[in-house]
């Protein structure tokens, strides 16, 4: 269940790692998904499971809403109750994650990923890791989201974080290469192609390129001129 969240700009902090952490390797195939109220309930029994099932509803919802403080009481005592649950682990990251609260998002999503063996939420938790300065385990969890050969979205959730990385570094021309390497304007831009266009042409301006960056962000205006703040950025580079 795909539950990513918008990786915008934030401050950096941690101390930087030059080598990423050890992890059991992923399964040729993600392991079968079964449903959480399903695995409460095989981990907690009949009664206190569906009790548990509610509250994970409720924390969905709580998610979905934006309600982030709502959600996190209710999954943190999933997680200590059911630590095996994967989409509560999932969850919990993902909450923790929009709160902030990076090193412990990190955690919760490791975890997620050997339950699960599944990439879908390596954006949110390598961006887990570029937020505490993690570069090495950024790498190498990019080189694991495309050896898994994902979708095209999920591909470019993962570039977007690995160029923002780069970028934090003050390594532009690095940045710019992870964002343009394969990339053309298609004739039917969908959401994840808009998002990149927009990281690439903010990369150009901040690397002096600013014909470059203005005709990407007229390009993303003509398509969605609701995308972030496009049409202010227009009218500056104009």
């Amino acid at each position: 269940m795909a539950r990513r969240s918008d990786r915008s700009g934030r401050s950096r902090s941690g101390q930087p790692s030059s080598r990423p952490r050890q992890r059991v390797a992923l399964p040729s195939v993600p392991h079968a998904a079964p449903d959480p109220h399903s695995e409460l309930r095989r981990a907690l029994g009949p009664e206190r499971g569906r009790s548990a099932a509610r509250r994970f509803d409720s924390a969905a919802k709580a998610f979905w809403a934006e309600r982030f403080k709502d959600a996190l009481p209710l999954l943190q005592r999933l997680a200590r109750d059911a630590p095996d649950v994967a989409d509560v682990r999932e969850l919990h990251g993902l909450v923790l994650y929009r709160l902030g609260r990076f090193k412990a998002a990190m955690g919760e999503l490791e975890y997620f990923r050997e339950l699960s063996g599944s990439v879908e939420q390596h954006p949110v938790l390598a961006d887990c890791h570029r937020a505490l300065g993690r570069w090495a385990d950024v790498e190498a969890l990019w080189q694991e989201l495309g050896a898994a050969s994902p979708s095209a979205d999920l591909v470019t959730e993962g570039r977007l974080v690995l160029a923002g990385a780069k970028a934090d570094r003050g390594e532009l021309p690095a940045a710019i290469k992870v964002l343009e390497q394969g990339w053309r304007l298609p004739s039917r831009p969908r959401d994840h192609h808009l998002r990149r266009a927009y990281a690439l042409a903010d990369l150009y301006e901040r690397a002096g390129r600013s014909p470059r960056a203005r005709e990407l962000f007229r390009w993303v205006e003509t398509h969605d001129p609701r995308l972030a703040d496009v049409s202010e950025r227009v009218r500056a580079l104009s």
